[in-house]
């Protein structure tokens, strides 16, 4: 899924900056991004491909296994990974018990309940139904941002992108014709997967926004509290398979290891090196490879409105994630420059006067105001 292109997102974290040598002059220790083998375009692909393929292994996974269990499963697998790279990083995990609560809450909101949804969902609607409704997301963020956080004021243009977007998913549903032949109750379990994924994030951004751990430490913590959470309930909601056929068990292993675990370790180091705006364009490409992978590997069917519905909910999104540019500064009136002022300014700045008390961030190292990126922008 991706969760929106948060205001925040929604998602990730600075990559640990190599140090240079320090300036005799300063005293300070510049900081220097390190160099990518990969490139990110290529890096960007990979994550849309990974994230689009998610709906399929969740159709696959629940050909053997409940749905519970394939969150499960996808859950311990993507956990495993972030452990293993929050070890070898050797990150400071969150502390504090106020910290963990809000961890807990987030891993229900971002991770075991949208997880747990779309993978019912995909028990009655195609997986490219579900890739689509996962599109909506910024949709709902939106209108969650208005309410829950009182600084994000939107513009007609982000409100017309809402409009819009809706305008998609009645098109995707074929609602003129009663839902197109579609479960509603599957379709409605996608989208409140969605749904929830915007109040997560609105959640995260107002309870765990400035934390000191890293994004990796606070999303690997995120994940394994929601692995907990749903080893405490599946137990009470499922019984053990009767098989475990490999083609179902290597899905539910992709779903979580690559969906889950890898994904976010791309998508860590995109924002690091990109920004969060090219990290968070990976939504829109989401639903088009799921669409894809369901009619070409699935066989599944496909009509007009979907993709059709499919390229207006995008364009709604993006509507809602542009912002206002803002005013520029009016430039100072010569004449209301008190003389003292006017002396400061003719007098020269010398180079070690103009540096700042601090080390400034890095353009290219992103703010850490939410954790889970792992959850953020996934399926």
């Amino acid at each position: 899924m991706t969760a929106p292109a948060e205001p925040r997102t929604a998602a990730s974290a600075p990559v640990s900056p190599t140090p240079a040598s320090s300036s005799p002059r300063s005293g300070r220790t510049s900081r220097r991004i390190p160099r990518r083998t990969v490139d990110w375009r290529i890096r960007f692909a990979a994550l849309g491909l990974v994230w689009g393929f998610s709906f399929l292994f969740m159709k696959v996974g629940n050909e053997a296994f409940a749905p519970l269990q394939v969150t499960l499963g996808r859950m311990v697998f993507g956990t495993a990974v972030l452990a293993v790279a929050v070890a070898v990083k050797r990150e400071r995990l969150p502390r504090g018990p106020r910290v963990w609560l809000h961890l807990a809450v987030a891993a229900v909101l971002l991770n075991a309940l949208p997880f747990s949804l779309f993978a019912y969902s995909e028990q009655t609607i195609p997986s490219m139904l579900a890739g689509i409704c996962n599109a909506a997301t910024p949709l709902f963020s939106m209108l969650v941002s208005v309410v829950a956080l009182s600084e994000d004021r939107p513009s007609r243009q982000r409100f017309a992108g809402v409009g819009l977007g809706f305008i998609g998913v009645l098109t995707v549903l074929g609602a003129w014709q009663g839902f197109s032949g579609q479960d509603p109750k599957g379709t409605i379990m996608a989208l409140t997967a969605a749904f929830s994924y915007a109040v997560g994030w609105a959640y995260v951004r107002r309870t765990l926004s400035g934390t000191d751990s890293s994004h990796l430490a606070m999303s690997a913590s995120q994940l394994s509290l929601g692995t907990a959470q749903l080893l405490l309930v599946t137990p009470f909601f499922t019984s053990m398979p009767d098989a475990y056929p490999l083609k179902s068990v290597l899905s539910v292993l992709a779903l979580g290891a690559l969906g889950t675990g890898v994904a976010f370790l791309i998508q860590y180091g995109l924002v690091a090196e990109k920004g969060p705006t090219i990290g968070s364009m990976v939504t829109y490409l989401i639903p088009i490879v799921a669409t894809a992978a369901g009619v070409l590997l699935l066989g599944e069917a496909l009509s007009w409105n979907e993709p059709v519905g499919a390229a207006v909910i995008l364009i709604g999104a993006a509507l809602t994630q542009r912002r206002p540019k803002a005013a520029p500064a009016p430039e100072p009136d010569p004449a209301a420059v008190p003389v003292e002022a006017e002396v400061r300014l003719q007098t020269p700045i010398r180079t070690e006067d103009a540096l700042p008390a601090a080390e400034p961030r890095s353009a290219a190292e992103p703010e850490a105001t939410a954790p889970a990126s792992a959850a953020r922008a996934q399926p």
